[in-house]
């Protein structure tokens, strides 16, 4: 359904509302069926209305659809008006409203599904935020995918996104790969030393001793150049050449990956700035701190947390939460009142903490910050199975599976789409060689196919010398002989589009977006598997060449936002197509 369709519809059930007497503020929400044979729009109304007009809903349905059909008597909008159950309005479009969908389609291309309804509106997407203190491993990659996809649905809807990677580039973590990387140094020259028993052991961190010693240079992706000393002695240097070799292999995993930000952000600018210190007086200032032990504790308690927490340790360094609430009180500052976080479910415990602290100091800073900021998406981890066995870990990490090492084996496509195609909160498997399957059950295989089978008609048409009309054309064309039972589902599954797309951006569901491609796919499938294209039929060929030139633009549409790449050939649909398409 149309936008310019549903508004129509809404106006007349406001104007049967007002007929029957229902009360003026009765809210009018329609809904697509959950059984295709229930018509194309579903209304409850009449339930609600039931209490205030003191009648039963399907007296009150009866009235409304009495009312609709005068209203529509001339139009012939509607192919049937039925009531069902206890009071259900069921409403089947005629077949002239679906069509016009695909003249909608046709004129807007890729702006089709696009909204401006959240312009002026603006959002922080904080995700990935690794430690610069090794390769990226999956629960980063589907941090990635989920950040990246997000940001993509959010701008769709008009939202102005700011992506961020927060750099965790102090603590006591550098300085064990300080000293690991120093320790490998002292390891190549022959010389003595002791490996930190903290200490990163990944054969990363021999490359980074290696490339350290033979002083070759960092030319980092922001412009700069991280020059080495060559001098094992030299920590500050090691350290500073260690964080700027890892940053760096992680923007090339990254990029791989489709991934990329708006703005980094470095946890040890939040110290030099004074920040830290800042939040924690601010934190101090709200009497909500008291000494213990020779440690600042905070009173989290006072904010629903089951017990108060140390802010700053007995040696003077602070918790891991204290920065964490000086960055968001930073990000409040800068202008934005929503951010959302994407971070691994590890992560739960500080939700509330982080939450509380920024509570505590804002009133010193004159902050009026909801009780909500920030929001969080906190992801479950996956496993990777290959070759039918579980994969634990990596050579290069010596620990766990990269991101680099899912890129190499499954390709950026299925990578980003896999990691999207579950429920952030759910656990699943990740398995490559479903990924590498050339099957209906593979996600990314199942909507590429569908792409390059449309293509491939259009191909056939070229070798067999029929003239196809420009989009252009397309959009001007008589298209009354689609009446097919499957061209009218799949050009409502298109005027669906638009919806779905609005929906799971409201509700942060990637998941959303995938599973109305797959819908979409099928009910393509569905139509070809039934209909011919290539008819002798002028008209109703150019009619289903525009409702296929649709259906692709629909799909490129959905998997722009998805990252995933719209191919035109693939290995089936280079095999010849049935030649009656």
């Amino acid at each position: 359904m149309l936008a310019s369709q549903k508004t129509k519809i809404t106006e007349l059930f406001k104007n049967a509302l007002a007929a029957v007497g229902a009360p003026e503020n009765t809210k009018i929400v329609l809904e697509r069926p959950k059984q295709q044979s229930h018509g194309d729009i579903a209304c409850t109304v009449a339930l609600q209305c039931a209490k205030a007009m003191k009648q039963p809903p399907r007296v009150i349905a009866e009235k409304l659809v009495e009312e609709l059909r005068k209203e529509t008597a001339d139009s012939e909008m509607f192919s049937a008006i039925e009531i069902a159950g206890p009071g259900f309005i069921n409403l089947k479009l005629a077949p002239f409203l679906k069509q016009d969908v695909v003249r909608e389609i046709l004129k807007e291309g890729p702006a089709y599904g696009c909204s401006d309804a959240h312009t002026g509106e603006s959002i922080l997407l904080e995700y990935v935020s690794a430690n610069p203190t090794g390769p990226l491993h999956l629960g980063h990659a589907r941090q990635g995918a989920l950040g990246d996809v997000l940001s993509r649905m959010l701008k769709s809807q008009g939202w102005a996104v700011t992506r961020e990677f927060y750099y965790n580039d102090a603590g006591n973590q550098i300085h064990n790969l300080a000293i690991s990387v120093q320790a490998r140094c002292y390891e190549l020259q022959n010389k003595p030393f002791e490996f930190p028993e903290d200490g990163y052991k990944g054969a990363y961190v021999l490359d980074i001793a290696q490339d350290f010693l033979a002083k070759k240079p960092i030319h980092t992706f922001d412009g700069k150049v991280v020059e080495s000393s060559g001098n094992p002695d030299d920590l500050e240097n090691i350290r500073a050449y260690a964080v700027a070799y890892l940053r760096e292999e992680q923007h090339k995993d990254l990029t791989a990956l489709g991934v990329a930000f708006d703005n980094y952000y470095l946890e040890s600018s939040l110290y030099s700035d004074g920040r830290v210190a800042k939040a924690v007086q601010a934190i101090r200032n709200a009497g909500k701190t008291y000494e213990k032990d020779r440690a600042l504790w905070f009173k989290s308690t006072d904010y629903g947390d089951d017990k108060d927490r140390v802010m700053r340790k007995a040696d003077g360094s602070y918790t891991y939460f204290v920065p964490d609430v000086a960055y968001h009180l930073a990000k409040f500052e800068r202008g934005f009142n929503r951010a959302l976080n994407i971070q691994g479910s590890d992560h739960h415990g500080t939700v509330a903490r982080v939450r509380a602290g920024i509570q505590a100091a804002s009133g010193d800073f004159g902050f009026n910050i909801p009780k909500t900021f920030p929001e969080y998406m906190l992801h479950k981890m996956l496993q990777v199975v290959k070759d039918g066995q579980p994969v634990k870990m990596s050579k290069r990490s010596g620990t766990y599976v990269t991101l680099s090492d899912l890129v190499n084996w499954v390709g950026k496509d299925a990578a980003r789409l896999f990691m999207v195609n579950r429920r952030a909160d759910a656990e699943f498997v990740f398995d490559v060689d479903l990924a590498l399957s050339q099957s209906d059950e593979n996600p990314v295989y199942y909507l590429q196919y569908a792409h390059a089978r449309i293509c491939s008609v259009f191909a056939q048409a070229q070798e067999k010398g029929i003239e196809v009309p420009s989009v252009e054309e397309m959009a001007s064309e008589d298209l009354s002989s689609l009446t097919a039972p499957t061209e009218l589902r799949l050009m409502s599954k298109l005027s669906d589009f638009p919806t779905a797309l609005a929906n799971g951006t409201e509700d942060l569901s990637p998941l959303a977006l995938v599973t109305y491609l797959k819908e979409l796919a099928a009910d393509f499938h569905s139509f070809y598997n039934a209909e011919r294209v290539l008819v002798d039929d002028e008209k109703l060929r150019n009619a289903r060449l525009a409702l296929l030139v649709a259906t692709r633009q629909v799909l490129r549409n959905g998997l722009e936002i998805l990252g995933v790449s719209a191919p035109e050939r693939l290995s089936r649909a280079d095999q010849p197509a049935d030649s009656t398409k």
